[in-house]
């Protein structure tokens, strides 16, 4: 398939996980992209993953904290100066915190969890739904999380941000449709990324492996998914494909999100 052809992508937290596999995927589909991350190190290595797919890919790289306006406003124009446009954008890049009773979780620790996975999606979206809809079309999807359509426990700021972005997609999603942009997220859940694994490791120090398969037991599937899964889907939503899908919020989780 070729749905990417001559459109430009930008990703935030293209440094890895669900930014990688979806930058792969859409590069292998000719896709140009610009790749957010504040590590250079991880887009280095995601770069070298794209060239590998697609060796003619275009792919432009820049480091920013996307809970900086400065620096949101900085690689948003920057994308803009190199490609003249913005067709897709997968607002993506978050951090899980550590887990803890709310009791317990402390406010600075929430403050840097809502910051990054929050504030740091509407910054994006404040800025890139300007480019969009002043060229008159784009589609946007945002990460959320399973986290963001029930409660997942020992989580309140991790939990609190995502059901944020699912209220900041449903709201700007009704605003912007009369622009030709459509917005929409996913509701990942228990995906095999660096972040599950750090998750894990929270839950079991000694055995992460252990506490990861105890973990996964309850999904229906009895497995956990895989990023080029989730990219699959991001892929879709943000391809001509998807022309009538708004403000939607798809959970991809293997079914747990709807089990009792």
């Amino acid at each position: 398939m070729s749905r990417f052809t001559n459109k430009v992508v930008l990703i935030t937290g293209g440094g890895s996980g669900l930014g990688r596999a979806t930058a792969v995927r859409v590069a292998s589909e000719g896709g140009k992209l610009a790749l957010v991350d504040i590590s250079e190190q991880g887009l280095e290595a995601s770069r070298a993953a794209i060239l590998e797919a697609a060796p003619d890919a275009e792919v432009f790289t820049t480091t920013a904290d996307v809970s900086s306006e400065a620096e949101t406003e900085a690689y948003v124009a920057a994308t803009v100066e190199r490609f003249g446009r913005i067709d897709g954008f997968f607002n993506n890049a978050g951090i899980e915190g550590r887990q803890n009773l709310t009791e317990d979780f402390g406010a600075e620790e929430f403050e840097r969890v809502v910051s990054i996975n929050l504030r740091g999606v509407f910054l994006g979206l404040e800025k890139v739904l300007k480019v969009m809809r002043e060229q008159g079309s784009g589609y946007v999807v945002n990460t959320a999380s399973v986290g963001g359509i029930r409660g997942v426990g020992n989580q309140s700021g991790y939990a609190a941000a995502k059901h944020g972005v699912v209220g900041l997609t449903r709201n700007s999603a009704v605003e912007y449709g009369q622009f030709g942009v459509r917005i929409n997220a996913i509701a990942p859940g228990a995906i095999w990324t660096p972040m599950v694994e750090n998750s894990m490791r929270q839950l079991d120090a000694e055995n992460p492996k252990k506490a990861a398969e105890q973990f996964i037991q309850i999904n229906p599937t009895k497995r956990y998914g895989q990023p080029e899964e989730i990219a699959a889907v991001v892929a879709f939503l943000l391809s001509d494909d998807a022309s009538y899908i708004n403000a939607a919020v798809v959970p991809i989780d293997g079914g747990q999100s709807a089990k009792y």
